[in-house]
């Protein structure tokens, strides 16, 4: 077999070099969705099949929870998962065809000498474990079946030589790697000014002419959308929790028949600092019984154990905390931790002690002894819920009068039925759809039900923050074209934004007119009302600290020192800089990196190759007819939804 392979591999070479010469052409295909998405599958539940091969929703959902393995996704991005998961299915079916066409095959025993690398323990001493034991084995490491760790063992081998065929011939020139090292590490210093367009808008005072004019030439901008008021009776539920008592009798009969609630066990309140054991050799465990001691004697002798613990911990729940693991009872930790943490005095610090888990330094807060909370400690809590209560019973009695009070008739004064059941009465201001209902918020149901009542109708009862509201509409503006006096506001906001940004450009134009004339740039600037800065030394992949990303000053490194930029829009600022300084790219330090850049070029080349190379396999399938999408099914697969 392994001959055979040898004999065949410079034919596969050839074609990988047809395929690789044809890359650019394949990649056109690949913008838009592969595999006909118009195509037909032989299944109603396939999304995609290759070579005749179905891969149905129910196979991504299940390699979906597989690769999981029970973590929550949220929903927003299981969709964008599925449809990578379908990708890696759908090409792992088709890389296993090109291999049966080529004549490429992992071999059982390909596959046994993988596992011997990546799983060990399926073997003990050299001899196979047995099935039993080894399919424990996978399932614990991988959450796999043997049949699935198997088959996912063949199709990565079959994927790795496949890649080495790829890439191969690919190698680095002495010039990618100047260039590289080049445009990583050659830097610029620059001096710059920002001119602010907000910094003018004040200034910027219209007359009433200029506005009028601004005005008719961009009117159609001026749309003043529909607008509602509504008169309201209100649910108040503060009002009605300030009106809600409480009696003595109720407190004492409420703590009566939930005693066992107050019962509080035999408890400590301690702190901990953990040295973790687990996995490690006596020689190793000796060490760190050592350590523990050294620290447990600081803690003993005026140490602050909380900075101790903060310092050493190994518990990453609570060693933020200062150790703080809070109130235990018995039987909530191991058994060798409990016996110490209970018998020692509050305040005191224990001896280092050993678990199951590592060494502790065990420090005692507090104590209780079991007892039952008297009915004066808990007081103000049964207060609140009983005051919850009754308010929550009392909202849905009103909110269900007011229901029934709307269905007897819904164009009945509100004042009426705001009288009837002693609900607040209130007028909301005349809003837009998207603006607040006045005080009472911006729920959807309420401005849905406000945008939608004729006018004079009774709405139901709607949930709002401050309670239950029944919303009357009693003034409609229809949606027109605003007047200047309408939206004058807007219009000098707009006016005052467009005219700043004119202005600002202009001053950035006249700085870099004195700058390239030879003016000084802190001179220049400080004629013009404006203050020059300098940034630190900055890389291509660095930020300039007030303007952002270097990439907004790439030329800046193609430019000579002195020389000065053209005024650019950087974050809505004009921004004038010059060239202060240059450091060029150090040549021994070249050296030394050379290898490390040539590999992280050559790995870049590498993916490249050969995500083209998957792109133009698939695209090939795709025209032959052998790679089809169901796009009905991949658009259920792979909407928010879908799982």
């Amino acid at each position: 077999m392994l001959k055979n392979l040898s004999q065949r591999k410079r034919g596969v070479k050839i074609f990988l070099g047809a395929v690789l010469v044809a890359i650019s052409a394949a990649m056109v295909l690949t913008l838009a969705p592969i595999g006909g998405m118009g195509g037909t599958t032989a299944s109603p539940d396939a999304v995609a099949s290759v070579g005749g091969q179905n891969i149905t929703v129910f196979d991504v959902r299940q390699e979906f929870d597989q690769r999981t393995r029970g973590q929550q996704v949220p929903p927003v991005l299981q969709g964008i998962y599925m449809q990578q998961i379908l990708n890696d299915m759908i090409f792992k079916n088709v890389l296993r065809l090109e291999a049966q066409r080529l004549g490429m095959e992992v071999t059982d025993d390909d596959v046994t000498q993988r596992i011997r690398q990546i799983l060990p323990s399926a073997f003990a001493g050299g001899t196979w474990v047995g099935s039993e034991r080894y399919a424990q084995e996978v399932q614990v490491r991988t959450g796999m079946s043997v049949p699935q760790f198997e088959d996912t063992l063949r199709t990565g081998m079959l994927e790795e030589r496949f890649q080495r065929l790829v890439t191969d011939g690919i190698t680095v020139s002495p010039q990618e790697l100047q260039e590289r090292y080049r445009w990583e590490n050659e830097k610029v210093q620059l001096s710059y000014v920002q001119v602010k367009p907000g910094d003018l808008e004040n200034s910027i005072n219209p007359s009433e002419a200029e506005l009028t004019a601004y005005f008719t030439k961009n009117q159609s901008k001026y749309q003043v959308p529909e607008r509602r008021s509504a008169k309201y009776a209100l649910l108040d539920l503060a009002k009605l929790k300030q009106q809600t008592k409480i009696s003595d009798a109720e407190i004492q009969t409420y703590y009566q028949a939930h005693l066992n609630d107050y019962k509080v066990e035999n408890r400590v309140h301690v702190e901990h600092i953990l040295f973790k054991t687990l996995g490690k050799t006596d020689a190793e465990v000796a060490l760190i019984k050592q350590s523990a001691q050294k620290i447990d004697e600081q803690a003993k002798h005026g140490g602050n154990f909380e900075d101790l613990a903060k310092k050493n911990s190994e518990d990453d729940n609570s060693k933020a905390k200062g150790g703080d693991i809070g109130w235990i009872v018995a039987g909530q930790t191991v058994a060798a931790f409990e016996k110490v943490a209970f018998s020692l005095p509050k305040g005191a610090i224990s001896d280092v002690v050993q678990t199951p888990y590592g060494f502790d330094i065990i420090k005692v807060l507090d104590k209780e002894t079991a007892h039952t909370k008297p009915v004066t400690e808990v007081r103000d809590s049964i207060v609140t819920l009983l005051t919850q209560q009754k308010v929550t019973q009392e909202q849905n009695d009103l909110s269900d009068k007011m229901a029934s009070a709307v269905r007897q008739s819904s164009r009945q004064p509100i004042e009426t039925v705001a009288k009837s059941l002693n609900l607040d009465l209130g007028e909301t201001p005349l809003v837009s759809v998207t603006e607040p209902v006045g005080d009472l918020g911006n729920a959807a149901a309420l401005e849905e039900a406000l945008f939608s009542l004729h006018e004079g109708e009774l709405s139901q009862p709607i949930s709002v923050d401050r309670g239950y509201v029944i919303l009357q509409v009693d003034k409609i503006i229809g949606s027109h074209q605003g007047t200047l006096a309408e939206v004058k506001d807007r219009v000098l906001a707009d006016y005052r934004k467009e005219k700043s940004l004119y202005l600002a450009q202009q001053k950035a134009q006249e700085l870099s007119k004195l700058l390239k004339g030879g003016e000084a740039i802190d001179k220049a600037a400080k004629s013009l009302g404006l203050t020059a800065k300098s940034s630190d030394p900055i890389s291509r992949n660095s930020e300039v600290a007030d303007l952002g990303p270097v990439k907004n000053f790439e030329p800046a490194f193609n430019m000579n020192v002195g020389q000065t930029s053209d005024p650019i829009l950087v974050s809505g600022n004009w921004v004038v800089y010059q060239v202060k300084a240059k450091q060029p790219v150090n040549e021994a330090d070249f050296a030394k990196a050379k290898d490390s850049i040539q590999q992280q070029i050559l790995q870049d080349k590498q993916n490249a190759a050969f995500e083209a190379f998957r792109a133009a396999l698939e695209a090939r399938y795709a025209k032959e007819g052998k790679l089809v999408i169901n796009s009905q099914n991949m658009k259920t697969l792979t909407s928010p939804s879908s799982s």
